[in-house]
C-alpha cells in the first residue's frame, strides 16, 4: 500500500518539491562528508573543529561554556560531553568562571592553538575544494541568500 493524498491530511510534495529537497539533503551529506575526511586526516572531526575555531575567535581562546553553546547552537550537554573528550587530548582545558560559580570556562591550550593553527589552511582548501570553486560567484550569492533566508527566525 502506497501512501497518498487520499491516505492522510498531509500536503504532501510536488515532484519538484521533493526533488529540490533530496537534492538538498544529497548536498549537506556530500560536502559535510568530504570536509569531514579531509579534517580527519588531521586528527580532528567537525565537531572538534567547530569547538577550536569558535573558541579562537574569543579573546584569549576563552569562553564560557553557557556562550559557546549557544554560540554553536548546541545544547551545554553535549558541548560538555564533547570538551571532556577534547580536554582529554589536550586542546582545551576548563577553569572556573570567576563570574558564575556554577560555570565554566572553555580555554584554548597552546596544543589546541597549534592544532588549529595546522588544520586551518588545509579546512579551508577542503572547503574551497569541495564548496566554494563549484560554484560561480552568482551561484555563491544565491546559495548564501538561500542559507540566510532559512536559518532566519520567522
Amino acid at each position: 500500500m502506497s501512501i497518498n493524498e487520499a491516505d492522510s491530511p498531509a500536503h504532501w510534495l510536488a515532484p519538484d518539491e521533493e526533488r529540490a529537497w533530496r537534492a538538498y539533503l544529497r548536498m549537506v551529506t556530500a560536502v559535510q562528508d568530504r570536509t569531514a575526511r579531509d579534517l580527519a586526516a588531521q586528527g580532528l572531526s567537525e565537531p572538534d573543529y567547530e569547538v577550536l575555531s569558535t573558541l579562537s575567535e574569543h579573546p584569549e581562546g576563552t569562553s564560557t561554556l553557557h556562550e559557546q553553546a549557544t554560540k554553536m547552537t548546541w545544547s551545554r550537554s553535549r558541548l560538555s560531553r564533547h570538551a571532556s573528550r577534547m580536554e582529554a587530548r589536550g586542546l582545551i582545558r576548563r577553569a572556573p568562571d570567576p563570574a558564575d560559580g556554577r560555570g565554566c570556562l572553555l580555554v584554548l591550550t597552546p596544543t589546541g592553538w597549534n592544532t588549529l593553527r595546522e588544520a586551518a589552511p588545509l579546512h579551508v582548501a577542503s572547503v574551497r575544494r569541495h564548496f566554494v570553486d563549484r560554484l560561480d560567484p552568482e551561484e555563491l550569492a544565491t546559495l548564501d541568500r538561500i542559507a540566510r533566508k532559512l536559518a532566519a527566525d520567522r
